[in-house]
């Protein structure tokens, strides 16, 4: 019988945490190398080095790969012969493991968890409670599997119940460009077939849990191997997927995923429920097992094994814009595509304070910052540590903020806009209308912001922490037009044109 105290399975979910904010798994980012090594769009292609440049920043720095730090998922198999030497229940053990780890001064965490999320939505300031799944089986040990799971992506979660002859393939393709951008590609697909509901997705989520390893199924295949049908699968989709040219941050290319992963379940005759989960560029996991002998090991990796890439601000590609000075006309001349640095003062703000600047506005108050000819960054930073100004920064998604984009643009004076993935045509019709400019900057790549900002100072809505109004200085910021003042979307051309270019798929027309 093996004996697991309380202390040591605390301590391992802690180590676990701070760990994943920090390490990419391996085998996610040599196959993001590959991917890179074979791409042929410019703008997927700076924006995988981006990711991978931010991936060892991060790893040396020991600090968060993504500004948001996830929602704390534990994947827990309890053998029958172990026995708990605790006072505390299994949740409440790795409750305080993920407190300790987001709490922890060294390497502070993003706490995004809100309690009462249908009513006062308070952020319960230490990333608790975790999403625990339990299961029992044969054995002496404890096996363990933590993720950290990034809003982006969770939020592009699909379900559907499909007729038994209907085609998974069909779904999955038809589904697939219609999550956008905002799960930050390149990453990895989870699909669940069968059980029922809620059995699909957990199978979706556990598993992206598994390794990067449609090589080694491109191989069996190659001998000649049979394979199953999951197997079969996995490369049908991996491919057409693939053929979809959504590319890297939805900016057109030949790599949107690096493996789909699989796993079923029996399920209804008159049944097929399918669920499919993405992983983001931020994939972050750690699988480790408790046997009685203390808490768990988690190997440093080493550097050299991570990918030889690295970004650089590079003026013969990119230009240079000073912020203090925009006008108006300067945004109307950006173009598609176009890739520019951004010098000089910004302010940010994301969900909470353009609810609060929209209320304000209604009510006749006066803001608490003055937008005129000021570019607004959507970003939710982490605290900074040390002789940081600011903790890894990396933009959020810009589509939730399509609904007041009129209203920045038309009631506050603000020019311009930057965040993550794609924007909708309500926004895409406000940008046009005001002859502003939506710029993109990777998601992915949050440590590598975090450099280019030289000062940070909260100028309105201090209560709302992370969801502040700042006001950052920066220099170099590398970020791309993504929807110019003629209303044209990159991330409308990017893909058609590389699915064209790939002519695995036909396109469509609109």
């Amino acid at each position: 019988m093996t004996i697991i105290r309380q202390e040591d399975l605390i301590q391992s979910i802690a180590d676990a945490f701070q760990y994943i904010s920090c390490y990419h798994p391996l085998d996610y980012i040599q196959a993001l190398g590959e991917a890179y090594a074979r791409e042929e769009s410019p703008a997927a292609k700076d924006a995988i080095a981006q990711i991978l440049t931010n991936s060892r920043m991060a790893a040396e720095g020991h600090r968060p790969i993504c500004q948001d730090t996830g929602i704390a998922v534990v994947f827990l198999k309890v053998g029958m012969n172990v026995q708990w030497d605790a006072k505390m229940s299994v949740q409440d053990m790795i409750d305080e493991g993920v407190r300790r780890a987001y709490n922890n001064p060294d390497n502070k965490l993003r706490a995004s968890v809100l309690l009462d999320p249908a009513g006062k939505r308070q952020n319960s300031k230490d990333n608790t409670p975790a999403v625990v799944h339990y299961e029992l089986v044969a054995g002496d040990d404890v096996e363990v599997i933590c993720a950290a799971k990034g809003g982006g992506s969770e939020n592009k979660t699909k379900m559907v119940m499909l007729n038994p002859s209907d085609s998974i393939v069909d779904w999955v393709i038809k589904t697939v460009p219609t999550m956008g951008a905002g799960w930050c590609p390149p990453g990895i697909l989870g699909i669940g077939i069968g059980g029922t509901p809620e059995k699909a997705l957990l199978l979706a989520k556990e598993s992206l849990m598994e390794p990067v390893n449609i090589h080694e199924l491109r191989e069996k295949a190659a001998s000649g191997a049979a394979l199953s049908r999951v197997e079969e699968l996995r490369l049908e989709l991996m491919d057409k997927v693939n053929a979809l040219g959504i590319g890297a941050q939805g900016l057109g290319g030949l790599t949107t995923v690096l493996d789909v992963k699989i796993m079923d379940y029996p399920t209804h005759a008159a049944s097929l429920p399918v669920a499919m989960i993405p992983n983001c560029a931020a994939t972050r996991h750690v699988h480790f097992h408790l046997d009685g002998s203390g808490p768990a090991h988690l190997p440093t990796p080493k550097l050299e094994d991570w990918p030889q890439v690295t970004w650089k601000a590079d003026t013969n590609v990119a230009t240079r814009v000073n912020l203090d000075t925009l006008t108006k006309e300067e945004v109307a001349s950006w173009k598609p595509g176009q890739i520019l640095l951004l010098n000089g003062k910004m302010l940010t703000g994301r969900d909470a304070a353009h609810k609060r600047i929209a209320d304000m506005l209604e009510k006749g108050e006066k803001l608490p910052v003055d937008f005129t000819n000021r570019v607004i960054y959507y970003v939710g930073p982490v605290d900074p540590v040390r002789d940081e100004v600011v903790g890894p920064a990396g933009p959020t998604t810009a589509t939730r903020m399509d609904k007041f984009t009129r209203m920045m643009l038309e009631k506050t004076g603000l020019i311009s806009m930057i965040g993550k993935s794609e924007r909708g045509p309500v926004a895409i019709e406000a940008i046009k209308d005001n002859q502003s400019a939506y710029l993109m900057a990777v998601g992915g790549a949050a440590y590598l912001v975090s450099k280019a900002i030289k000062e940070a100072k909260v100028v309105g809505f201090a209560d709302l922490g992370m969801e502040a109004i700042y006001e950052f200085t920066v220099q170099d910021m590398p970020v791309t037009v993504a929807v110019d003042a003629n209303g044209t979307s990159v991330h409308n051309t990017g893909p058609k044109e590389w699915q064209a270019k790939i002519g695995k798929i036909p396109v469509v027309v609109a």
